[in-house]
């Protein structure tokens, strides 16, 4: 390919003699291409990288009209002519960010900014990608020129697949990404995320910079690894690779037994010195050992986070701006958790409402020990968060996604409604989070397919059960077992029920509310239940959240409180 004239091959990590025996013929199929990016081929065979990346790159449908290599030449020739780079600004849409060298020379750094530059200039769409430079930096050092790798660029930049992206070219996209990474690793990286919620005032700052682990800590031969299987797969895989590093830094602190005091920190010298962990093919190998949702449901939890941030006024050419998604300890104000304990339940709710700040709806303390009001007062906010604080001074509660008015669509009957967003948690005396049993356990389900053309199922028929008593004999703390309730003629949100095709019915009973009391979770018991007089309570394991009871089973309530998110 002639590749490899802006490399300074100093810098560059030695070659593993043993893999010259691969063989040079690169399969055509993308199932085949994707087996051997995995498995590391191509990795230590500068040629034969360079011919996959070129052959990976032109089977990526792009837009009608998308610049390549003679484009560039004479764009670059106009706009350089015998001015040098310097004299012509980096373009806007880099916000700052640094621009890493790996191995190549300073021709090949000029390079880099050169293309860049004339992106900018092609590419006026784009207001927002700081990752873009670390990319064209890697491909740089796999192209036969300039051009050749502008061309890839183009195309990487250019993708028409719908639910494929390469490149965040905005500021509200890599925000949403930002913030699809959080969500993912609140529900995968339970140990990690727990540390980090303890020990810093934001999370999402410390998640904002997942891409920087991978395009800028990591070493080059573990960088380029990344870079192999994510022409072939997409962003997809950036999570992965990102949540198995979380996972491993967590590893690394317990066999250390280290205590954590700068968590940002220890994640960037985590990712320097990553040699010292795992070799880049047990990085892939855990990576891809994670059961991530399918590409469907993450992009649904994308498309959520991107809604959240246009309501939060952020646009498509937004330029960069800081936020405060962390709640204000300062002015916090509850009668059952303090500043602390919120921040770690903050921290379990999903990123696109942290945007928001939280609001007391409903407190006994103030509005009494009525159902009815209650109801009132929640009625109209979605999400909102319960919190119980019994009369033995445990403390738990549950995260529930849908609007409370959900309860009156099915004629009154009792009706189970929510998504695999919702769930439970205990605070006092211990602090843990019970999720829906599917996101732990996805083996147990499968996504729904769906035709090229439909981004969601149909809507399914209507409930499919009917009321009918609870395993246990009947007692005043309990409830007859509501029906399935599905909405009807509505695209589904994420995690939708309608997605997948559960094992059993008892799996997906989120939330129910009638005039009888509150049940939430489903399936051998309930993992709360509170009475019409918001008194008397039970706790026990049930199918949907796989918990266990979440303090005394029986229990009396002493405060009660329902917490929403101001959309404003």
């Amino acid at each position: 390919m002639g590749c490899g004239q802006f490399v300074d091959w100093d810098k560059m990590p030695e070659l593993d003699q043993q893999s010259r025996a691969h063989s040079q013929i690169l399969p055509t199929t993308s199932k085949e291409l994707k087996k051997l990016a995995r498995e590391g081929h191509w990795a230590t065979n500068h040629a034969l990288r360079a011919r996959a990346y070129h052959q990976i790159i032109q089977n990526i449908p792009c837009r009608l009209v998308t610049p390549d290599a003679q484009v560039y030449r004479d764009v670059a020739s106009k706009l350089f002519g015998k001015q040098s780079v310097s004299s012509h600004p980096l373009p806007e849409f880099l916000g700052g960010c640094v621009m890493p060298a790996y191995c190549l020379t300073m021709e090949g750094v000029t390079a880099v900014k050169k293309i860049l530059i004339c992106l900018g200039n092609l590419f006026p769409d784009i207001t927002y990608s700081p990752n873009l430079p670390a990319i064209v930096a890697l491909l740089l050092h796999y192209s036969e020129d300039e051009a050749h790798c502008f061309e890839n660029i183009s195309r990487l930049v250019s993708c028409s697949d719908a639910h494929t992206s390469y490149v965040d070219q905005s500021f509200l996209a890599h925000e949403a990404s930002c913030m699809t990474f959080g969500d993912l690793a609140n529900k995968h990286c339970h140990a990690a995320h727990r540390l980090i919620a303890s020990t810093s005032e934001n999370v999402f700052e410390i998640y904002s910079e997942w891409l920087v682990w991978i395009f800028s800590d990591l070493p080059f031969d573990y960088t380029i690894r990344v870079l192999d299987v994510y022409l072939l797969e997409g962003q997809k895989v950036l999570y992965r690779i990102a949540l198995a590093l979380l996972r491993q830094y967590r590893l690394s602190l317990t066999s250390r037994d280290q205590e954590v005091t700068n968590a940002r920190g220890d994640l960037k010298a985590f990712m320097q010195n990553i040699r010292e962990h795992m070799t880049a093919d047990k990085l892939l190998e855990r990576a891809f050992g994670i059961r991530l949702f399918s590409r469907k449901e993450i992009w649904l939890l994308q498309m959520a986070n991107r809604k959240a941030l246009v309501e939060k006024g952020i646009t498509v050419v937004q330029r960069r701006q800081s936020f405060h998604l962390a709640i204000d300890m300062l002015n916090f104000s509850s009668a059952i958790v303090t500043a602390q304990e919120m921040r770690i339940v903050w921290s379990w709710i999903p990123e696109r409402f942290s945007l928001f700040p939280p609001i007391r709806l409903f407190s006994t303390l103030e509005n009494g020990y009525s159902l009815q009001r209650f109801y009132s007062c929640c009625e109209g906010y979605e999400p909102t968060v319960l919190l119980i604080k019994t009369t033995r001074g445990e403390v738990c509660g549950a995260f529930l996604s849908s609007d409370w008015n959900e309860r009156k669509r099915n004629g009154g009957m009792s009706s189970f409604f929510g998504t695999g967003e919702c769930f439970v948690f205990s605070v006092r005396p211990e602090m843990e989070r019970y999720e829906w049993v599917f996101i732990k356990k996805p083996e147990l389900t499968k996504a729904v397919p769906c035709s090229p053309r439909q981004r969601f199922p149909s809507p399914p028929s209507p409930a499919l059960t009917t009321a009918r008593p609870i395993g246990h004999a009947a007692s005043s703390n309990r409830l007859t077992v509501p029906v399935l309730q599905r909405a009807k003629g509505h695209l589904s949100p994420f995690l939708a029920t309608r997605h997948f095709l559960l094992p059993s019915k008892t799996a997906s009973m989120f939330m129910s509310g009638t005039q009888e009391g509150i049940v939430i979770g489903g399936g051998g018991g309930q993992a709360l239940y509170i009475d019409a007089n918001l008194y008397y309570g039970r706790t026990e394991h049930c199918e949907t959240f796989d918990n266990p009871p979440l303090c005394q089973e029986n229990f009396q309530v002493q405060l009660l409180e329902a917490w929403g998110f101001q959309n404003a």
